[in-house]
């Protein structure tokens, strides 16, 4: 069983939602990759300045730091699972290599549904304005990152679950 979990996908797919609740049913302890940005990440986002990869790679440095801590716990008192948009292949590449006990769930749905997720969404720093953003950087991810795939038009709940029949063996 795989007891550390990188969920990525666009803003506003509803990677804290299903990572809070599958770090719940797995017993671990659960991060959103939005408390890992320093606060010129934020203050730019904010502003509605998407990022670019120099403000990225401390971030994603921080968020491999924080899976190495958690993977070297154990078994007992290990693992966790931890969100991160991670839109890009070098992104992910950053955050799983050299950590093969990670697992890589990508939630993707209709850009039209998410995007009017990200619209409802309250008192967030990320700006319904750079959805275009988003979808412009993402590079689904290849065969070859073994990622879990899974649509998002489905109850949470329904969403772990087929997530934890690819987790659990």
């Amino acid at each position: 069983m795989s007891r550390l979990v990188l969920v990525t996908g666009v803003s506003g797919v509803g990677k804290s939602t299903i990572g809070k609740l599958l770090a719940e049913r797995l017993g671990v302890t659960f991060a959103d990759a939005d408390a890992f940005h320093p606060p010129a990440n934020i203050a730019k986002m904010s502003a509605g300045l998407p990022l670019d990869d120099d403000d990225r790679w401390p971030w994603l440095d921080a968020i491999g730091d924080w899976l190495d801590a958690r993977g070297a716990l154990g078994d007992r008192r290990g693992g966790g699972v931890v969100t991160c948009s991670a839109l890009k292949r070098s992104y992910r590449d950053r955050l799983l290599g050299g950590r093969p006990a990670v697992r890589l769930l990508y939630l993707h749905g209709d850009p039209a549904l998410v995007m009017a997720r990200q619209a409802a969404r309250e008192g967030h720093f990320m700006p319904a304005s750079l959805m275009a953003s988003q979808y412009a950087a993402l590079e689904a991810p290849a065969p070859q990152e073994h990622a879990i795939f899974l649509a998002v038009d489905d109850d949470p709940a329904a969403i772990v679950q087929a997530a934890l029949q690819h987790l659990i063996p």
